[in-house]
């Protein structure tokens, strides 16, 4: 599935061509998705796109109206192509805008979403999520102060949306390698110090994968249709047996819920 920097990079390609752009049509094709399109979507012809935000690993192309919500799900994908280009078998929804472009929603899965909410108003899917990881909220004495009496694992515990959105598998498993934390630690026995190093791991992690381009995932590609290519930069995360390169000694993976977690068991305590 398509993690945070995914989704800001997708964010940041289509921004130019969607923000302060009249949108001249909604075209449905599959009307249920994850959930049905909204019939306020379908009815956007003549609106104008004021901004183009995000929030967790949802986009919000924000109008006069209201705001578009769109969720990437495992396979999604947004493209910007010219008008006339043919739809293929998995573009379910295209936002028809001025100056002879289409953006375009390919997701071969249908577990993305297309979803709508009145302005003034907040999404339910949104009220209860936690603060930005690339926002200045974010910190250690946040997370210390979330992690106390916990007795989840740190790796589940940075995963959960209503602390800090944004953090998938990848990407806090590179996290916790980086900060020196086994991801089985409880939460609740680390201390404000070494919070302090995974704060700034995760912030570090995160940027470097915008700045890169995303993760190259099978499903995953950017809104020109080239993919990612953060994966050569990935340091445990999918490097079973590989040597760890801060000590040279094997990569280790194990089950952690219904995930993979890859830890080096010399530098990770």
């Amino acid at each position: 599935m398509p993690e945070l920097p995914e989704v800001e990079t997708t964010r940041r390609g289509v921004e130019p061509y969607l923000q302060g752009r009249l949108i001249r049509s909604v075209v449905v094709r599959q009307p249920r998705l994850r959930w049905p399109v909204p019939e306020q979507v379908r009815a956007l012809a003549g609106c104008r796109v004021v901004s183009v935000g995000r929030r967790g690993k949802y986009l919000l192309f924000e109008t006069r109206q209201g705001t578009v919500l769109v969720h990437l799900g495992m396979s999604g994908s947004l493209r910007i192509s010219p008008v006339q280009t043919a739809p293929e078998k998995h573009d379910h929804v295209d936002f028809v805008l001025e100056a002879g472009r289409v953006l375009r929603l390919r997701d071969p899965r249908r577990f993305g979403a297309v979803l709508w909410s009145a302005a003034g108003e907040v999404h339910p899917l949104l009220q209860k999520l936690g603060v930005e990881p690339l926002e200045p909220a974010f910190d250690d004495r946040l997370l210390y102060q979330h992690s106390r009496g916990k007795c989840r694992d740190v790796k589940a515990f940075i995963m959960d949306s209503h602390v800090v959105v944004g953090i998938g598998n990848i990407y806090a498993n590179e996290a916790l390698f980086m900060a020196g934390i086994d991801p089985r630690t409880p939460a609740g026995d680390i201390s404000l110090t070494r919070y302090q190093q995974l704060s700034q791991a995760i912030r570090t992690v995160l940027h470097r994968a915008i700045e890169q381009g995303g993760t190259t995932l099978r499903d995953f590609v950017r809104e020109d249709g080239q993919s990612g290519y953060f994966q050569i930069a990935l340091q445990v995360y999918g490097r079973t047996g590989e040597p760890c390169v801060k000590c040279s000694e094997p990569i280790l993976q194990f089950r952690q819920g219904q995930r993979s977690s890859w830890y080096c068991p010399h530098c990770q305590r």
